[in-house]
């Protein structure tokens, strides 16, 4: 079930999935979005719905700092099976543990986070999952110099899936992560406001 599809369009990641949950036979469309932010970052998942929910309200993801692909595939990934392991979720086989797949953007860059815990950057600029994931490359490759903006191209790709896909059903949700210029402004106003003192109230002078 699912597609989630992203692309990189000027210094911002947006992010589109569908609403459909399946079990065997029997769809539910789902009000609860497969689509998200996280504190900077822009999430998206497939698969198992309880994943997607620690990752959009349990999961403390940190701040980048330094090497964005160092960061990612060290502090970010084991922040994530600390906090899939803590709720029951992750799994265990061979002495390996298993996660889940997803596609995060931060900072103007989009990643795949795979069940295996691997971190992939496209290097299209553009990614998608789930079992309509061949669908949605090929529009999203098909529209990549058409004059359309972000969100017609998410668009595009998710209804591509849909029709075509058995598991894949709108309503489609979008979420956007801010740039990294935007993110670096919020940082600095947040470090200054850090650094000036509340202002003292004047104690009443003496009757």
């Amino acid at each position: 079930m699912t597609v989630i599809v992203g692309l990189i369009h000027e210094d911002q990641v947006h992010i589109g999935g569908d609403s459909a949950g399946v079990a065997g036979c029997k769809m539910t469309i789902r009000k609860d979005p497969k689509t998200f932010l996280n504190g900077p970052y822009t999430m998206g998942f497939c698969g198992s719905f309880r994943m997607g929910q620690l990752l959009h309200h349990a999961f403390k993801a940190p701040t980048p700092k330094g090497d964005l692909d160092r960061f990612m595939t060290t502090k970010f990934v084991n922040k994530l099976r600390a906090c899939l392991k803590t709720a029951g979720w992750a799994r265990k086989e061979s002495e390996q543990e298993q996660g889940g797949t997803f596609l995060v953007g931060i900072y103007g860059r989009l990643f795949i986070v795979y069940s295996d815990y691997q971190v992939a950057e496209p290097a299209d600029g553009y990614a998608a999952v789930g079992c309509g994931n061949e669908f949605a490359l090929g529009a999203l490759h098909a529209t990549e110099t058409a004059n359309l903006g972000p969100r017609e191209r998410l668009t595009v790709a998710l209804t591509a899936a849909s029709h075509h896909g058995t598991d894949v059903s709108p309503p489609f949700t979008y979420a956007t992560a801010p740039s990294h210029s935007k993110l670096l402004q919020i940082e600095a106003a947040q470090y200054a406001t850090a650094k000036v003192p509340a202002p003292r109230e004047e104690e009443p002078a003496d009757a």
